[in-house]
C-alpha cells in the first residue's frame, strides 16, 4: 500500500470532480458545525482535502487554516480560495503532527472523514487537545462502526483490503462509535453532542469540548 499522501496525491483530480453522494446530510454537518462557531475563532481543519468544507465554513470564523498531507489536494483548495475570494483562509501542506500548527492555541479544530484513516486515534486525539485552548471545541464528523452491525458494513470489511491491495482504497481503521468517543474523553474533551448524520455508522458527528 503505498503512502497516504502518495495515495490522495494521485486521485485528487478526480476526488475534486466528484459531486456530493448525499448533499441534505452533507448541509446538515454544515449547519451543525457553523451552530458551534463564533465571528472571532480561529480554526484549524486538518485533512481538508479539496478546502471545499472549510470554504463554506470560514465565512463562520475569523480564520480558517486548512491542512492536508497531499500537496495535490492543497494546490486544488488554493485555486478554489483564490477563485472564492476567502482571505480568511490560509492552506498549508501539513500532517497532524506537523510543527507548523503550532503555536497560538486555537478556539477550534474541525475533522470531517478523517478519523477512520488515523492509525493511532489516542495519540492523534491528545494531539488535537494540545492544540486547543482551554474550552476550545473539537468537532468531528467521521465512519464508525455501529452496533449491531449492519450487513453492509460486514460486506465492507471484506471489500476495502482487497481494494487497498490495488491501490483503490485508502487504509482505513474500522473502529466502534464507542472506541472513538472513549478516546476523544481520555484525550481531555467533554462531550457536547453526538449525531449520527446519514445512515448509522456512515456519518457520526462528535461535537467536544476541551477541560
Amino acid at each position: 500500500m503505498r503512502d497516504a499522501a502518495t495515495f490522495w496525491d494521485g486521485i485528487a483530480e478526480r476526488y475534486a470532480a466528484r459531486k456530493v453522494s448525499d448533499p441534505e446530510t452533507y448541509e446538515l454537518t454544515l449547519r451543525r458545525t457553523a451552530e458551534r462557531l463564533r465571528p472571532g475563532d480561529r480554526a484549524l481543519e486538518i485533512g481538508c482535502g479539496t478546502g471545499t468544507t472549510a470554504l463554506r465554513l470560514a465565512p463562520s470564523v475569523a480564520s480558517l487554516t486548512a491542512t492536508d498531507l497531499s500537496g495535490e489536494m492543497i494546490r486544488i483548495a488554493e485555486g478554489r480560495a483564490a477563485e472564492a475570494g476567502a482571505g480568511n483562509v490560509r492552506l498549508l501542506r501539513a500532517g497532524l503532527s506537523d510543527a507548523a500548527l503550532d503555536g497560538e492555541p486555537y478556539d477550534a479544530v474541525l475533522a470531517f472523514n478523517l478519523l477512520h484513516l488515523l492509525d493511532d486515534l489516542p495519540a492523534a486525539a491528545r494531539r488535537i487537545r494540545a492544540l486547543l485552548k482551554p474550552g476550545g471545541l473539537f468537532i468531528s464528523k467521521s465512519a464508525a462502526l455501529p452496533s449491531p452491525q449492519p450487513l453492509s458494513f460486514r460486506l465492507i470489511r471484506l471489500i476495502v483490503p482487497v481494494m487497498q491491495a490495488l491501490g483503490k482504497a485508502p487504509a482505513v481503521v474500522f473502529r466502534p462509535v464507542t472506541e472513538v468517543e472513549a478516546a476523544i474523553e481520555a484525550a481531555g474533551f467533554s462531550l457536547l453532542a453526538t449525531e449520527d448524520h446519514g445512515a448509522p455508522g456512515r456519518g457520526r458527528f462528535i461535537v467536544a469540548q476541551a477541560v
